[in-house]
């Protein structure tokens, strides 16, 4: 497997509060970690960075090539738990620090299957030769709206609350993640990425791009694409193919 990845700050903001690590094992597994922090220009940016930092940690420390399934899963939920520990400190030890968090979506593949942990907004796609799939379904005030049927999927895309989100790493004592497994095909791709990128690119766009371009253009590609649409946020994208 092979991954590419890259971060913007964006067009609109002064500092870069997205955080991503990767990193390859030597039978082959890869792990791919994805941070968008909130909280203050400071804050954002220390939250995404710990727990990005935490998680990554965890995964090789703890990661090893006979674990099961569930075992895997198990991992990943107790790193995106530490993280979330140590975040929640820090914010609970400093007024400066008071309110920050962050998202995360974290993945690791294992020969042809994507275990994959999220809380928040940032997101994860699956992306085959006729079809691309969100994986993640974001902890967010509008996608509640769009579970209850008060509004459309094509409506919270505009929606004014669109940014605000239910669950964050580090800003309750603990953290409800969701976990989920998918087979990822040899000729698939696994995209990881935040809000400021899905902002301003849609699924067929994206789709599109990433069976087009070469894989070693494709995440500076999307970073092109959403900063010429506006730029409004930070933007980061892991690509594993």
């Amino acid at each position: 497997m092979k991954i590419y990845s890259k971060t913007d700050i964006g067009r609109k903001r002064e500092i870069n509060q997205d955080a991503f690590f990767t990193g390859q094992f030597d039978n082959g597994t890869v792990f791919a970690v994805v941070c968008d922090g909130m909280g203050g220009a400071k804050c954002g940016n220390i939250a995404s960075e710990k727990a990005a930092t935490v998680i990554s940690q965890y995964i090789v420390k703890s990661y090893s090539p006979k674990m099961s399934s569930t075992s895997i899963e198990k991992l990943l939920r107790a790193a995106v738990d530490s993280a979330n520990a140590e975040v929640f400190e820090m914010a609970s030890s400093s007024e400066e620090y008071k309110g920050m968090g962050t998202t995360v979506v974290a993945a690791l593949v294992i020969d042809n299957l994507a275990h994959i942990v999220h809380v928040g907004d940032s997101r994860a796609y699956h992306i085959t030769n006729s079809d691309i799939e969100q994986l993640t379904i974001d902890h967010s005030v509008v996608q509640a709206m769009v579970n209850k049927g008060e509004i459309s999927q094509q409506e919270a895309k505009n929606h004014p609350r669109k940014n605000i989100i239910t669950r964050a790493i580090g800003t309750e004592k603990t953290v409800a993640c969701d976990y989920n497994i998918v087979l990822k095909p040899e000729n698939a791709t696994l995209l990881i990425c935040t809000d400021g990128l899905t902002n301003h690119i849609d699924e067929q766009a994206l789709f599109k791009t990433v069976k087009t371009k070469p894989q070693e253009e494709c995440a500076e590609t999307l970073i092109n694409m959403a900063n010429e649409d506006g730029g409004t946020d930070n933007i980061t994208a892991v690509l594993i193919y």
